[in-house]
């Protein structure tokens, strides 16, 4: 069974706090070939079907913080030119990776994006039993079962998270304003006039409250 490491997640963080680490899979190297196949056979389909959200610039071909950050600052520019102001909201996830759930993560692959059979069976075997132990000081813990979670470090890992927390966008966009996701990261955004802006605040405040609603049921944070 692969191991689990935890690492300080900021170099100068308090190494007495637990929660200043981050944990990482020690996969093997087969595991991740595996992944890497498993991977692009997912990618495929989900753009065959166009499941991947499109706002969404983290651990996708041709995305990335460069994508993310070009969309949100011409936006803003577009927005300037008509003589608006843009107004942002960054929403930030608190441990994301590790509270996936794993029976609402595989019935949302199932439901929301049409994988069953073999291939739900596999993801299912994938993210479910694994174990983690604490090695300290040349003392180690006894193996204990993760109950949640998908693993840090693997290449399917970050996949299954985007598809997991996929409703977010569209909660946003129900609500009436521009949104943009980086991995666990959302930027929620609208352009108004100046003199206009506080009168959409209450509606903007609806609209987190909703997203925090989500994050509640689907156990994010």
């Amino acid at each position: 069974m692969p191991s689990l490491l935890h690492v300080s997640k900021k170099p100068n963080a308090d190494p007495e706090d637990v929660k200043n680490y981050r944990p990482i899979s020690n996969l093997t190297f087969m595991s991740k070939i595996i992944e890497r196949l498993v991977s692009r056979r997912l990618v495929a389909y989900l753009n065959e079907h166009n499941f991947l959200p499109t706002l969404q610039s983290a651990y996708r071909r041709f995305h990335s913080t460069e994508t993310s950050v070009l969309k949100l600052v011409c936006d803003a520019l577009l927005a300037a030119d008509r003589g608006e102001v843009t107004l942002l909201g960054f929403l930030d996830l608190s441990a994301a990776f590790d509270t996936v759930d794993h029976k609402i993560l595989l019935d949302r692959l199932h439901v929301t994006f049409g994988l069953c059979g073999q291939v739900l069976d596999w993801i299912h075997s994938f993210v479910t039993n694994r174990t983690q132990s604490v090695s300290f000081a040349g003392a180690k813990s006894m193996w204990s079962i993760i109950l949640c979670g998908v693993p840090q470090g693997s290449v399917l890992g970050p996949l299954l998270f985007i598809l997991y927390a996929a409703d977010v966008i569209a909660i946003a966009q129900r609500h009436g304003f521009q949104v943009h996701s980086y991995a666990d990261d959302t930027q929620l955004y609208f352009h108004d006039k100046a003199e206009l802006c506080e009168r959409r605040l209450p509606r903007f405040t609806e609209c987190i409250a909703a997203i925090e609603s989500w994050m509640t049921a689907n156990r994010l944070k």
